[in-house]
């Protein structure tokens, strides 16, 4: 196996583990290294949808006694149940519009051009959540979710289906936007992440395996490692950081990147079509 392309899965793996669950996007961040790498092709975004895999088993680490406690009060505890529900509800909207428009979105909106305009696009909405009032919050914790509460939450994912938009910043800004308190919003887009993440790789793997082989098991590997200690490491620290502090320097890097890859895509610096 060619070293060099182990180190560009690596790499891969590393962008994709530590912006999966920051609202910067991780498929536009995974778009703009492919070009910067030459890491390119259909085969390649199989790759980049099935190393989310890797992140997501990070996130189960870190929540895993959420997770286990859930599960065994589903027989008994109403509040488990509930959970369950508002998950399934969140997660379904994306699955719907995802089978219906994912190959069109593939196929027009995976450039650099379209990323780096969505990346300056949800800067500004990030900005505009940021400035809304205290008072707005009326949904504390994810407990205090309803199914309507689940549903528009869901709903704002599908936005993520553009490239450069972000899954996490459409959730998590798009909960805060509806009354989630940041901590709540957080919390509910890391868990609606597991369904639809998983589901998201393993649809990817098999409706794209006649472009895979037994060869590309390595690169594969070596990405979905790499994606899941880089995502442990980055949804700890994310953990921590939305109890003090806002998504406001979020907001400044998508808006000051976005601007610098269209400059650089306009001025010929980067070949970012390569």
């Amino acid at each position: 196996m060619d070293a060099i392309l182990l180190a560009k899965a690596a790499v891969m793996g590393i962008v994709e583990g530590l912006t999966e669950f920051l609202p910067i996007s991780s498929t536009g961040h995974l778009i703009l290294a492919g070009a910067l790498l030459r890491f390119t092709g259909e085969s390649v975004k199989v790759f980049d949808i099935a190393i989310q895999t890797g992140a997501i088993f990070a996130v189960i680490l870190v929540y895993w006694q959420r997770l286990a406690a859930t599960a065994r009060g589903l027989g008994s505890q109403p509040q488990a149940r509930r959970f369950v529900v508002n998950v399934a509800i969140g997660f379904a909207p994306a699955v719907v519009l995802g089978l219906l428009l994912g190959k069109a979105i593939k196929e027009h909106l995976f450039n650099p051009s379209v990323v780096a305009a969505a990346f300056i696009v949800g800067g500004f909405v990030i900005l505009w959540a940021e400035r809304r009032p205290a008072s707005s919050v009326r949904v504390q914790t994810v407990d205090d979710m309803t199914p309507w509460d689940a549903l528009k939450v869901g709903l704002a994912q599908c936005l993520a289906l553009v490239p450069g938009t972000s899954r996490s910043g459409a959730t998590i800004i798009g909960g805060m936007l509806l009354g989630l308190s940041r901590q709540a919003a957080t919390d509910f887009s890391f868990f609606l992440a597991m369904p639809t993440l998983i589901g998201a790789g393993a649809y990817s793997l098999y409706k794209e395996r006649a472009l895979l082989s037994p060869a590309d098991a390595p690169v594969f590997a070596v990405g979905l490692v790499f994606s899941f200690l880089s995502a442990w490491v980055c949804v700890r620290w994310l953990l921590r950081y939305v109890a003090t502090h806002d998504f406001k320097p979020f907001a400044w890097y998508r808006i000051v990147f976005g601007a610098l890859v269209l400059l650089t895509a306009w001025t010929g610096w980067i070949d970012w079509s390569a």
